[in-house]
């Protein structure tokens, strides 16, 4: 009986210890936090990711090639930074009630910078005061805002990316220049009135044309930046002045509408040149219809202009002006 109990206390040790083995392995398996080397496992956390920033890129069409290509090198920074770019135009360059609201609708979305080439230097700058009065940074690329007009109305001094386009559009006008050794009578066509870029491109190409005692500066007059306006704008200008011999033309869109006309016409001999190396531009150079252009690097400003609101963003100080170089194009050193 003695030994009976004996053996039944040995089956009954022998099966808790079974049993607590099984215990613990079951454990190990289903509790997370124990680690296959006995030590405590961290719980993953839980973090958030954070939102990407949203920067506006606001223009004023993307009719004009110049434009999409600015919106190439902003596109470009947007990979780069890892932000979310927001490209905003207008239906063409004149359209700044367009612009207007553009930016009054950026503001209320409360969007994290707003950069902007601007189609009027003066009239976006009240809707670019509320903005920057909710606390949006400012960059402005291209056209300059008027700096006497912001300062008077609270804008202030906003940080800004283009090119010299007087210079530019003296070296334009220039190759046209050079090349008169007679008597001739020359005419420009103008970018919007009242627009900063517009204006330095005319004095540019009047500095030029004023070197050379054999060129008469006959006509200045506007079209808008347009191809159609341009083409039409040329027509009167022979009317009243038959024997014109140079155009400068302050962008390559108004340019190719001067040079409809003149295949239209069949006017031989005129020099034209533009401004913008746009691919059309540089296909009539290619052919020998147009004499020159200016490449102002529309994407490196695009690309610059988003760099520069990003470390806005970051509370960081920018240049107050960066000047990207012009390239003067050529038949011989076409890209």
């Amino acid at each position: 009986m003695s030994m009976k109990k004996s053996l039944l206390g040995v089956l009954l040790l022998l099966m808790m210890v079974m049993l607590s083995a099984c215990g613990g392995s079951t454990a190990a398996k289903t509790n997370p936090l124990i680690a296959d080397d006995g030590g405590t496992k961290k719980q993953p956390e839980n973090q958030d990711l954070k939102p990407k920033k949203n920067i506006a890129l606001v223009m004023k069409t993307l009719t004009n090639p110049f434009f999409i290509e600015m919106e190439k090198g902003a596109r470009r920074a947007e990979s780069e930074l890892g932000i979310n770019l927001i490209v905003k135009v207008g239906a063409k360059e004149t359209s700044i009630e367009q612009q207007i609201a553009i930016v009054e609708e950026l503001t209320r979305d409360k969007i994290d910078a707003i950069v902007i080439a601007p189609g009027s230097s003066t009239e976006l700058i009240p809707a670019l005061k509320k903005a920057k009065d909710a606390n949006i940074p400012i960059i402005n690329i291209d056209n300059r805002l008027d700096p006497k007009l912001s300062q008077e109305m609270g804008l202030g001094q906003i940080p800004f990316i283009s090119v010299n386009n007087e210079q530019g559009a003296y070296l334009a006008a220039k190759v046209l220049s050079d090349k008169i050794k007679k008597p001739t009578q020359a005419v420009i066509i103008e970018g919007i009135p009242g627009t900063d870029n517009g204006e330095q491109r005319r004095r540019g190409a009047q500095r030029a044309f004023s070197e050379n005692p054999n060129i008469q500066l006959v006509a200045s007059q506007s079209a808008m930046w347009k191809i159609d306006e341009a083409m039409e704008l040329t027509g009167k200008f022979f009317q009243r002045y038959p024997n014109i011999g140079v155009i400068f033309c302050a962008n390559d869109m108004m340019a190719l509408g001067a040079l409809q006309y003149l295949e239209q016409t069949g006017k031989k001999d005129v020099l034209v040149a533009g401004y913008d190396a746009l691919e059309e531009a540089k296909k009539a150079i290619q052919t020998g219809k147009l004499l020159a252009t200016i490449d102002q690097q529309a994407d490196v400003q695009g690309y610059t202009g988003v760099k520069y609101a990003m470390s806005a963003i970051q509370g960081n100080a920018v240049p107050v002006e960066t000047m990207v170089d012009v390239k003067l194009l050529q038949a011989d050193n076409l890209p």
